[in-house]
């Protein structure tokens, strides 16, 4: 395999040209890749609806769920199936397993729909199959206010609309707050009855007009001509003429029975935007398009638009838009990406430090070229940047230099011991090869594992794996491949930098040279800047050049780099050795490794010290720690405030209720906008799953001040508006306030969530409301919810059949004419040329009819003549039943509740003591199932933890198996190289201290125990620590062939602490900003501290520094005395062997005369050199005196 080092040498000018080619290739990806916020999220979902008007809910259950669930429920992969049963409708929703076959699945679905549907009754109508997407959400929402007719409104609306959906980005702009038209015919019952006309036959007569009929063709030997009679209605003028019936010579016309109007539909909601009536459209783009981009694009298109209006239509009409994520995002994106050049500057300033210029730019070299190369396997991906793989580039910062520091740090040994640039690094990267490959693949094995994280979490983290997989593979090119022809062809090079250098110190005095070192410093940040930033220092437009506005910030930083080498190297301290250095000369930390694993006690002092340093971490962490959470928490900075109360209220009465609401929360100085809704209505937003309350009348949608213009304000923190919202909110009489947090991440906004399933449904009622009682009486549980049927009545109309059946009417009869009192008959559709859409023609009483009384005085014909409704029918009010849910083919109810924030509860332990802890999610869900378990349920009634509760079991319980498996697969691969189970065992002791890390990580930054994010950290760190004793063991290996156990142990500490501690701290130092939440502004200049994005990652960065740190420590005591124990149990093995054979046997053995040879060797004094020799006088004899003798 090091045979590719020999070939790549050998053709350096192509690997010099592949090297350009992979940058320039990275740069025009980065630059294309799609920006966003978060990954894009594909649940395999798919939701089936049936219509079926007039159907109650027990009905709907009866006869249209349970058929589709019988059929459906033996899907392939099937996860769950959800059903709901309501008044008109019946819908089920099917999530499968991720990586489910589509194509396959929908085919499947409408065969068992196909043989449900043959069980329907008549009446119900064609099932519709939809695929779900739950990352589909508003990019940006254009408003438009002003004080102009609906209609008006209406069509300004609609061709923005037109215009943005003709955009390739944009996939739909779905307008809010707008009414469809429709055509009213507004008929007099009294005239209907002078007329001697019903209800059914202005129906037969609309229905039997408004068509195109196509009467064939005509055949001559002219030709062939299509004949048709054009009869649908353009305008409402049709309508109002349309012939109904003769009385006498006079033709009844439509208009002459009612009053006919072109309007729109009843309001079921109002829409304003910070206190003004709105229509709003919620553009949402495709995927793939860059979402910083694709919002631009919709400003500019709205801004030409409104300036093609009249004059008096942009004064009456005021546009906008709100709620922009690309703000979101590029302030994201510039965070993050301040969050990697900081990090990179951290490492560079280590590695400077303690490499030296020349190599600590080639270590540098190395950063960006990986990035370079992860970017173009993304794209090749199709892979969007997103905060997930832009945090993944972080993580990666400090362990892709490894492999770089090792092969610089040796070849630089090589070249200070003689050899020439090229071969010296060729050396080096032919000895270090299998080490690199081996530190890289243990790396690479804790985050493959990760691949196959299931669900929605799985998803959401998916491609920080990725990223990471990518980036050190790229760092394993880059390090054996790159570096040495870059070090080599640097190296030649050197001799001018070094040879200038020495120039400058000739020419100019120290002090002249020690100020030029800022301004060469300044200049590197300066070009740094330039190519992040194209428009910094020259007026260059990067939108129009693309990747090529980099190109002058790429040539200044060369040039910068050039410069550096010279200036730092004329400033460089060179010490000169005065005398020459005989044997080996012992360092500080060699004698305290002499101590560790020089005898035979302290190797077993150091182990059982670690060891119970070990458990008490962990006893301290079991005592004092800060709880568990599913997901971070982070700061918001979008919100909805429910507005809930009860009771049949009208929708002016709910309006009224929610302009309260509406009032205070505009009033807030830390709020930007404010979109509010009463009744039916709302923004679509990423609620994380969560749907509004059952008692809901309205909502408010507010977003407060962007981050970056309020941050240093405590008054405006996103915590503190909501907490103030909700004091100011909760004072208002007559409802109830309830606000969602908009958060980004897979968590849900309630996590504690309690399923009762069962079929019957009085004793579901019963135990459901027993548990929410529980639920309302436990401490720290706020805002509660169930999904019981609210209180309230329903009017039923029953129909005597046996009566109705003597006068000749049926139910349908019926119900067409209670139709008439509520929201009317739809008697057709029509086009009109003002409207793309269908719009619906229906006929209803006057508004001062639609009572239920006016149902007494309403007539049918039948066989006697005109009958009333009132002969045949009752009405009573029963009890208010909306909807049936169901969950695998069982009915269900849901309880939910939220955390209330920074609550402590005191315990005692079994020993008496008294602590404090907080309470969280998992502490309350635990106290629940306790007194669940403790006091039964009624038979035939079940419970289960859903929502983020079964996502955090799912995700512990795949983070301890990837965790696993990551041990498994990196003690295979040490296994391979140092074929010893005892060493590969020694390697993987580091995971457990980097886990004793994390603990005192959490407890000294006073954080919870994230299952996504620490346990990410944890995993991770298992194949990171591991590097630092692999190169320990390696190093051990090698030396140990020609020296003492012992000494070869003394001797790996000291050559290897170097390369040990610069890899730790460099890891170390590229996330400790991360973990401090802090972020530098390297563009428009300053800093930030725990912004919304670093907030997401503080603990993640926490697990891995801390862990980290603590297991590097702890690495350089424990692996010693792990190797010197075995050396000194295995000699005092050897030695009591030889005691027992050498009592056993006779004093002429072989044994006994090699205990005999030993004895005499220790007594024989060592030789000495004797230096300053004289001759001597002769010896009696006349022999000369010998050169070596013993020593005095």
């Amino acid at each position: 395999m090091t045979g590719i080092i020999d070939w790549a040498s050998q053709r350096a000018r192509m690997i010099l040209a592949l090297i350009i080619a992979s940058l320039a290739a990275g740069i025009f990806s980065y630059t294309g890749l799609p920006k966003e916020g978060e990954p894009d999220i594909e649940i395999p979902a798919l939701f089936i609806s049936v219509v079926f008007p007039g159907i109650s809910a027990a009905d709907s259950e009866t006869l249209l769920v349970r058929p589709m669930e019988t059929e459906l429920a033996d899907l392939d992969g099937l996860k769950k199936m959800t059903a709901t049963a309501a008044e008109n409708y019946a819908g089920l929703a099917l999530e499968f397993e991720f990586g489910w076959d589509k194509a396959k699945t929908m085919a499947d679905v409408r065969e068992a729909m196909n043989s449900a549907e043959a069980l329907f009754p008549n009446g119900a109508e064609k099932y519709s199959i939809n695929e779900l997407n739950f990352s589909e959400f508003p990019i940006i929402i254009v408003n438009l206010t002003g004080d102009v007719p609906e209609r008006t409104m209406t069509r300004v609306a609609t061709k923005l609309q037109e215009e943005i959906e003709a955009m390739d980005a944009v996939l739909e702009a779905v307008i809010s707050g707008n009414r469809d038209e429709m055509v009213e015919v507004t008929i007099d019952p009294l005239r209907l009855e002078s007329y001697n006309v019903t209800a059914g036959e202005l129906i037969n007569v609309v229905q039997n007009n408004n068509q195109l009929i196509a009467a064939g063709e005509v055949d001559s030997n002219q030709g062939t001509f299509s004949v048709k009679i054009p009869s649908s209605f353009n305008e409402a003028q049709d309508i109002y003429d349309l012939p109904v019936k003769t009385n006498g010579d006079r033709v009844v016309t439509l208009g002459d029975l009612a009053k006919i109007k072109l309007t729109f539909v009843d309001r079921a909601g109002t829409a304003r935007f910070n206190g003004e009536n709105t229509v709003a459209l919620q553009v949402v783009k495709r995927k793939g398009f860059n979402l910083i981009g694709t919002a631009k694009d919709v400003r500019s298109l709205v801004e030409k638009e409104s300036q093609n209006w009249p004059t008096n239509l942009k004064a009456a009409v005021d546009v906008g838009t709100s709620n922009d994520q690309s703000r979101v995002v590029d302030s994201m994106v510039r965070q993050l990406e301040g969050s990697v050049l900081t990090a990179i500057a951290l490492v560079m300033i280590v590695v400077l430090t303690s490499l030296g210029t020349r190599a600590a730019l080639l270590v540098g070299f190395s950063i960006p070229t990986s990035f370079l190369l992860c970017f173009v396997l993304l794209g090749l991906m199709g892979v969007t940047i997103s905060n997930i793989v832009m945090f993944g580039l972080i993580l990666a910062v400090g362990m892709l230099v490894d492999g770089a520091i090792v092969v610089v740090e040796y070849a630089d040994k090589r070249i200070s011991q003689g050899t020439g640039p090229m071969k010296a690094y060729v050396e080096a990267a032919k000895r270090m090869f299998w080490p690199v490959v081996s530190s890289t693949a243990t790396t690479l094995c804790a985050f493959l594992p990760m691949l196959f994280w299931p669900g929605v979490p799985g998803q959401f983290m998916g491609m920080l794996p990725v990223t990471l997989i990518f980036v050190l593979s790229a760092s394993l090119i880059v390090a054996l491949i790159y570096l040495p022809i870059l070090g080599g062809v640097s190296g030649r090079l050197s001799r001018f930098f070094e040879n200038s250098s020495d120039w400058l110190r000739n020419v100019l005095p120290w002090f002249i040279r020690l100020l030029l070192v800022p301004v060469i410093v300044l200049s590197l940040f300066f070009s740094i800047l330039q190519v992040v930033n194209p428009n910094l220092l020259l007026s260059i437009e990067p939108d129009k050049l693309g990747p090529m506005a980099s190109l002058p910030g790429v040539a200044m930083f060369i040039a910068s780099a050039f410069m550096a080498s010279i200036v730092l190297g004329s400033v460089e301290i060179r010490k000169r050795q005065k005398n020459v250095q005989a044997g080996y000369r012992r360092t500080l930390f060699g004698y305290f490794i002499k101590f560790i694993a020089g005898n035979p006690v302290m190797p077993l002092i150091a182990i059982a010290g670690v060891i119970a340093f070990t458990s008490f971490i962990f006893t301290t962490f079991g005592k004092n720690n800060y709880g568990v959470e599913f997901f971070v928490e982070g700061e918001p900075e979008q919100a909805i405030v429910y507005v809930k109360a009860r009771g049949n209220l009208s929708l002016n009465e709910k309006d009224i209720l929610v302009r309260q609401a509406e009032l205070i929360v505009n009033a807030h100085p830390g709020v930007e906008s404010v979109f509010s809704f009463a009744g039916a209505g709302g923004l679509n937003q990423n609620t994380a799953g969560a749907t509004a309350p059952k008692d809901t009348i309205g909502q408010i949608q507010l977003e407060t001040i962007p981050w970056e213009n309020r941050r240093g304000n405590s008054d405006l923190d996103g915590n503190k508006i909501i907490a103030e919202l909700s004091n100011a909110l909760s004072a208002l009489p007559g409802i109830e306030i309830e606000i969602l947090e908009l958060e980004r991440g897979p968590a849900s906004p309630k996590p504690v969530h309690l399923r009762l399933k069962g079929e019957n449904w009085n004793d579901l009622l019963n135990t459901t409301a027993q548990m929410r009682s529980i639920f309302d009486q436990t401490e720290g549980l706020i805002q509660v919810e169930d999904t019981r049927p609210l209180p309230g009545i329903d009017w039923q109309i029953d129909v005597d059949v046996e009566k109705a059946g003597r006068y000749g009417a049926d139910v349908a009869t019926v119900g067409a004419m209670i139709q008439l009192v509520t929201r009317g008959i739809l008697l057709d559709t029509m086009r009109v040329d003002s409207s793309d859409e269908e719009i619906e023609i229906r006929v209803r009483l006057p508004e001062e009819d639609r009572f239920l009384s006016t149902l007494d005085n309403l007539k049918v014909r039948t066989a006697d003549g005109l009958v009333p409704l009132s002969n045949f029918i009752s009405r009573k009010p029963v009890a208010k039943l909306a909807e049936i849910n169901r969950i695998d083919q069982k009915r269900y109810f849901d309880i939910k509740a939220g955390i209330e924030p920074n609550l402590k509860r005191t315990v005692i332990s079994d020993d008496g003591i008294e602590s404090e802890v907080f309470i969280n999610a998992n502490e309350r869900i635990a106290f629940l199932t306790n007194y669940l378990q403790e006091n039964p349920l009624p038979p035939g009634i079940s419970w289960e933890w859903t929502g983020d509760q079964a996502d955090q079991a799912e995700s512990q319980a795949f983070l301890s198996s990837a965790f696993a498996a990551a041990l498994v697969l990196m003690f295979i691969i040490l296994l391979s190289q140092f074929n010893s189970f005892y060493n590969s065992f020694v390697v993987l002791i580091a995971v457990v201290l980097s886990t004793v890390g994390v603990l005192i990580g959490m407890l000294v930054m006073q954080q919870p125990f994230s299952i996504i994010m620490t346990g990410t950290g944890i995993v991770a760190l298992a194949g990171i620590v591991v590097n630092n004793n692999i190169v320990l063991i390696d190093t051990y290996q090698e030396l140990s062939r020609y020296l003492p156990k012992v000494e070869a142990i003394i001797r790996t500490a000291e050559q290897r602490i170097r390369p040990v501690l610069l890899t730790t701290i460099t890891t170390m130092a590229g996330l400790a900003p991360m973990m401090f939440g802090l972020s530098l502004d390297f563009v428009n200049g300053g800093y930030s501290v725990d912004s919304p994005t670093a907030l997401w990652w503080k603990q993640l960065a926490t697990a891995v520094v801390f862990g980290l740190g603590t297991a590097t420590m702890l690495t350089l005591v424990f692996t010693p005395a792990l190797l010197a124990a075995r050396v000194w149990v295995v000699t005092y093995i050897l030695w009591i062997a030889r005691l027992l054979v050498r009592i056993g046997a006779s004093r002429r053995g072989k044994v006994a005369q090699d205990w005999a040879l030993n004895r005499m060797a220790r007594k024989t004094k060592p030789a000495e050199i004797i230096w300053d020799y004289e001759d001597p006088p002769l010896l009696k004899k006349d022999e000369p005196a010998g050169l070596i003798g013993p020593a005095e």
